[in-house]
């Protein structure tokens, strides 16, 4: 399911979009087959994001400004899906789009447009599942960024909420199975909450 970028220019946009649209519901129909797993924490993921991000910054550096790992696979001893999650920080949307090709020379040909977001621009897919890799296109400190970063070294800092939000995880995924998109969704609540207790001073 590879993309083809030129047609943005030699089509128009609209033609670009309903390629990158085709190709997301193809790839959901794809992981609606496969349940949720989440694995034991692996030593390896932050060498691995460490390798990928310095393969990333290899190409793409004069437009992204700074790679992070995020997610789970980002917490020390921290159980995930075997998916390691990255944010690449840009200036905007245009830089945004043009990262595309250059990153897909490098595998990430999987395009997930975020329309309602005007900080978070793509995700981006990199192999499937075990171990795979997300590239998030966001923009370099924003709100979207910043409250990522949060979650993350609040969950490194604190133990006990990390053991919370893993059990929460291996809870849902177990009553969810294959049903990604509520899997999702039904971690928001414990998030945001933890953000906000952050945000607010009281962690």
């Amino acid at each position: 399911m590879d993309i083809s970028l030129e047609t943005r220019t030699s089509s128009g946009e609209k033609d670009w979009k309903w390629l990158l649209q085709d190709q997301l519901e193809g790839l959901r129909r794809i992981e609606l087959c496969h349940p949720v797993v989440i694995v034991d924490y692996d030593p390896r993921w932050p060498v691995l994001f460490e390798e990928e991000k310095k393969l990333i910054l290899g190409i793409a550096r004069q437009k992204i400004l700074a790679v992070e790992h995020i997610g789970s696979t980002a917490v020390p001893g921290l159980a995930a899906k075997p998916i390691i999650d990255m944010m690449a920080g840009v200036r905007g949307t245009s830089e945004a789009d043009e990262c595309l090709p250059v990153l897909a020379g490098i595998g990430y040909d999987h395009v997930t447009p975020e329309p309602d977001n005007q900080e978070w621009f793509y995700c981006l897919g990199k192999g499937f599942h075990s171990v795979g890799y997300h590239l998030h296109l966001v923009k370099f400190e924003s709100n979207h960024w910043n409250r990522h970063l949060l979650f993350r070294d609040l969950l490194r800092k604190r133990p006990g909420v990390a053991k919370q939000y893993q059990e929460l995880k291996k809870r849902m995924a177990e009553k969810l199975g294959p049903e990604r998109e509520v899997y999702t969704e039904s971690k928001t609540s414990f998030i945001e909450s933890v953000i906000a207790q952050a945000s607010e001073g009281h962690t």
